[in-house]
């Protein structure tokens, strides 16, 4: 596990690692004991012990894409803190299917928890544990992949569609490498000083990716 600030005093980011693909689940927290989680993808118990230890509860799920590696402990989680679970319905048509399954890490289909669904838009905003954040719709490596960001902090959620140095693969169920490229040209517009916070890998900036990463040429 570790932790990364999200360096503004209205939101606080904590990471917790898990599985077999080093996932970054996401903790993100405002002024009270709610609590955002983005994208429990496995090791249920390390991530119901983090909210535990912390003394938090949990407003919402928010799910980037859909991928195995990404929603399989959700159920396991959402049973320990039940809450809304907020996803693309591009990427929820599948998700929960035989489609989801990539032998021999994940060889059943990840379960769907029986929770309140949320479908997310692209320019949507919406408040949950007291932040609020918009949906920039980032398909290409999922045709419901997107991006989640908080703007008054400058933070930008990206789970796979962006990482520091490299972009989400587009090989698996779904993937589409133009438009993933186009996806990214949306990212461009963003501010440089935003900090990309991707489901894989350490963080970075937007601007720092422009200069030095070659799919944001």
């Amino acid at each position: 596990m570790r932790n990364a600030d999200g360096g503004l005093d209205t939101m606080k980011i904590e990471t917790v690692v898990v599985g077999d693909f080093a996932v970054n689940c996401f903790v993100c927290t405002g002024t009270d004991s709610q609590a955002l989680v983005i994208d429990p993808g496995e090791e249920a118990q390390l991530v119901v012990t983090h909210l535990q230890e912390r003394g938090l509860n949990v407003a919402a799920y928010l799910m980037t894409h859909g991928h195995c590696d990404h929603v399989s402990a959700l159920a396991a989680v959402h049973e320990a803190f039940p809450a809304p679970v907020a996803m693309h319905p591009a990427d929820r048509d599948w998700a929960f299917t035989t489609a989801n399954t990539l032998p021999p890490f994940f060889s059943t289909a990840p379960h769907q928890p029986d929770s309140e669904r949320i479908d997310f838009a692209d320019g949507e905003s919406y408040t949950h544990a007291g932040l609020t954040f918009s949906i920039i719709e980032t398909p290409g490596h999922t045709p419901g992949g997107v991006c989640i960001y908080f703007e008054q902090d400058a933070i930008l959620i990206t789970g796979d569609t962006l990482f520091a140095g490299s972009v989400g693969r587009t090989d698996l169920h779904g993937g589409d490498s133009r438009v993933l490229s186009a996806s990214l040209k949306k990212l461009q517009m963003l501010p440089d000083h935003t900090r990309i916070f991707p489901g894989h890998g350490p963080s970075s900036t937007i601007g720092q990716e422009k200069r030095t990463n070659f799919f944001m040429q």
